[in-house]
Order: C-alpha cells, then structure tokens, then sequence
C-alpha cells in the first residue's frame, strides 16, 4: 500500500462507503525557493473534502506522507482553512488525520503564517463545530497545537508521536529512558489523548463518536429512537460505587458508553452515554477498576486531584459548549493531600467548580457514596447549581465522616462518648436523610432504580433556559 493511498484510505474507510467529495484536488505548492518548483506537490500533501457519517455530514482532511513527508506549507494550510470555512457556515464537525513532518522549511515565513491561520480558524470554531483529530504518524512541534486546539484526539498506538519537543532534545532525556512523544505518555501523563487504538479501530471509533455528538453548538436534532426499556432496573448497580464507568454503561440506553481520557486521571470518569435516545455527558469520581471478571486491578482514594478536577472541568466544559446535559456521581470524601499535588490543587478544584456552575445545562447529581466537605460542593451540588439531586439510600453527606468529626467534638473524652457522639452526628449531620430534609437532596432512591429517575429528571429539564450576568466571558 503507497502512502498515497493510505491517506485517502482513511478518509475512505471513516466515512460511510463513496460519500467522500473531494475540495482543492488540484491545488500545489506556489513556492519555488530551493528547487520546489521541481518537486510534484499533488494536493500540496493533505486531501480535504466532505462526506457522511451514518448520514451525518462531517468534513475530513487527510495528511499524505508521501508529498514532502505531508509538510504544512501555505497552499496545504489554505485548504485546511478552507475546510474550516465551509464547516462554519454549514454547521458540521471536522475532522483531522494527521501524519505530518511539520512546517515545511522551503516555505518558511509562508508556512508559519499558514500555521496561525490554521490555529484561529480552529479558535474560530471551538464551542461552534465538534472538532476531533486522529494522530497517525508525526506530529510535533507547531503541529502539536493542532490536536491539542481541537475537542478530542485519537493517536495509533505504535507509529503515532506527538510532541512539541521531540524526547532527545529534552534536557537529560532520550527516547529510550522516556519516550514522550508515545500514545502512552500523551494519554497517561499529559492527559492529551482520549483514545489510543490501532489505526482500525480509531477510524471506527471516530464514527462511533460523531454518532454521539451534535452536528453544532445549536443542533437540536440530535436524538435518536430509544430502544431500551426506559423504567429498566438494575440491582447490580448498588455494587458499581467503586467502578463508575461499569455503573454509567448500565445506566446507558443498551449499555452505549464511550469514555474519554480513559487512561488519565483514572480516578475520575468522563465520557459520553445515551438516556432515552439522547446524548448525555457524565462526570464520575472512581475508587477501582475491575476487569472483565469482576476482579478489582486499581484502587484510589475517594479524592478529587488535580489531574481528575481538570479533565473533568475540560469535559464539562465542552458539554455546555454544545448543549449537552451533564450527569455526575459522586463519591468523594476530600482533596488529595501530597505536597505535589498541593502546588495546583486549589486551581484546579476551582475551575470544576467555576464548569459545574457556569454551564447551563441541565444537570443531574447523583450522590452514590460519600460526598463530604467542599470536595462534594464542586462535584456539581445543588450549591453550585445541579438542578436535581438525587442519592441512594446509604449515601452520606456533610461535612467529615462522622467518627472524625465526633473525635474533634469529644476531644480528650473516652471512647464510649466518642462513639456515641459519631451516631448522633451521622444521624443529624451525614445522613441522606437529614441532607433531604434540607433540600439539598430531592429524591432517596434505590440504586436499582436510579435509570428511570435520571431520565425523568432530565426529560423534566429538556425545556430549561438559565440566565447569566451579561460578560465577555469568565477568567477561572
């Protein structure tokens, strides 16, 4: 297979069969510094066009290695650009695969002007048309910005490297002692990468998510036939408080989950599901993994980090972006507490904070566990604005686990006064029960039955419209 053809083999195999249109096919390089003029430039190395997935119209550009190893020179930008253009006007997602030697040094000041028009036509459209780019080959230095600029990044699991330093020039590093330009490193340390698969299965995965996302920001036709039992029961789900992602598929419409960043930050959950045909984001703090046998493989502290608070807030962000409800569940008792992890903690629990509280949309807390002290409060509580609170029976929340909070209260009493003091205060103070009475939670249910309660809550808010002080826009 000739690297020509692979570039238009992927376009080929993501969108539905003989649907790809080709735009600017016989467009090439201008420039004829350094003997250019004599180099054959087809396409000028990337192949725009349109085309559908599942009916749905998507615009895709292709990087060819083939022509000067897919370099990014002025006339390769404008067709990017271009694309942009019509996506906007349209209303349609785009859709980057990228293998790419970088800026192409024959065109200098012509390529770096090309990159700044890519970048502001990706600005342009952030928060307007889903924007989803896959890694293939290389992708580094300016070109790094490109996936990074966009709502989800796809990378193939062996040849892709992305990087804006390549891993021998980082001070007193080398690829062999730490390679971080791999899919594991960007997905697993930096948190840049939702999805690492081979090429195959990337390409079906791109579908499955254009299948769950909104053509744009004002899309609302975005629904599809529910063909699952809407009151359907799960007791299953009262053993799911450690591992939230098994929890949400059982949630979701015929068990459609498809979680983001699933390598990163993995004691919080984020990703997308369906409830009663419709997409919904969901947010979920973990504290284990099982495998397919039911066997726990990791175990976390019930904690928010700085790591999980910014995914989170990232994906809470895109939601509201494109009017996508959010569901969360919550099982949190604290912060991490290292001296790492205390150099941002405060930032980043204040910018989930200021997500949860700033998006309009509607909102579902569903309290599973614990939620305790100021942690609760910025996993999207009735506080800072979820429109219904639900929580299963033996949730707990309040401010400390009530043994802690009665060993303060009882300072230098004896043990029998000390315990007898923690029932009181899980009774008056940590009980689901009190919380209700108070009208911080709305409604105690059985976790078997939280399906059918979520999704009246959200049938209930899909007319909601939520004001806001007049502004350009937040600075957390």
């Amino acid at each position: 297979m000739s690297t020509t053809s692979q570039a238009s083999q992927r376009i080929a195999a993501l969108l539905d069969e003989n649907s790809f249109v080709e735009i600017g096919a016989r467009m090439t390089a201008r420039a004829t510094d350094f003997n250019l003029k004599q180099t054959e430039t087809p396409s000028d190395g990337v192949i725009t066009g349109y085309g559908v997935i599942d009916g749905s119209l998507v615009y895709v550009y292709s990087q060819d290695a083939s022509v000067l190893n897919g370099s990014v020179g002025e006339m390769h930008a404008k067709k990017i650009t271009n694309l942009y253009d019509l996506a906007l006007k349209t209303g349609a997602p785009v859709i980057g695969l990228i293998e790419s030697a970088g800026l192409r040094l024959q065109e200098a000041t012509d390529a770096l002007n090309g990159f700044g028009e890519i970048y502001k036509k990706q600005v342009m459209a952030s928060g307007v048309i889903p924007q989803i780019t896959a890694v293939f080959g290389t992708c580094g230095g300016g070109l790094a910005l490109i996936p990074t600029l966009t709502d989800f990044t796809f990378m193939e699991e062996k040849k892709a490297r992305l990087f804006v330093n390549a891993p021998n020039a980082l001070d007193g590093n080398t690829t062999e002692k730490c390679n971080s330009a791999s899919a594991a490193f960007q997905s697993q340390e930096a948190g840049i990468v939702d999805v690492v698969a081979d090429e195959a299965e990337i390409l079906g995965k791109i579908r499955e998510l254009v299948s769950l996302l909104p053509a744009n920001n004002e899309d609302d036709a975005s629904y599809a036939e529910c063909t699952d039992d809407l009151n359907r029961a799960s007791a299953e789900l009262a053993n799911c408080v450690g591992d939230t992602s098994i929890a949400l598929s059982i949630l979701s419409d015929n068990n459609v989950f498809f979680e983001l960043k699933e390598n990163y930050a993995r004691e919080m959950v984020t990703g997308l599901i369906k409830l009663n045909g419709v997409t919904v984001g969901a947010v979920a703090n973990r504290t284990e993994i099982c495998d397919a046998d039911g066997n726990v493989t990791d175990k976390f502290d019930a904690v928010l980090t700085e790591k999980g608070c910014a995914k989170a807030a990232d994906f809470v962000n895109f939601c509201d972006a494109f009017e996508i409800p959010v569901l969360s569940l919550t099982n949190v008792k604290g912060y991490e507490a290292t001296v790492c992890a205390e150099k941002g903690m405060a930032k980043a629990a204040a910018r989930l904070t200021a997500a949860f509280a700033q998006a309009t949309v509607p909102k579902v807390n569903v309290i599973i566990g614990k939620a305790y002290g100021s942690a609760y409060v910025a996993m999207n509580s009735k506080a800072i604005g979820a429109d219904i609170t639900i929580a299963w029976p033996d949730a707990e929340i309040g401010m400390m686990d009530a043994k802690l909070a009665a060993r303060i209260i009882c300072d230098g009493q004896g043990a029998e006064a000390i315990d007898a003091c923690a029932a009181e205060y899980a009774k008056l103070q940590t009980s689901v029960e009190s919380a209700a009475r108070r009208g911080y939670v709305d409604e105690i249910v059985e976790a078997a039955d939280t399906r059918k309660y979520i999704i009246g809550a959200f049938e209930m808010l899909f007319t909601k419209r939520e004001d806001r002080p007049a502004k350009k826009h937040g600075t957390v």
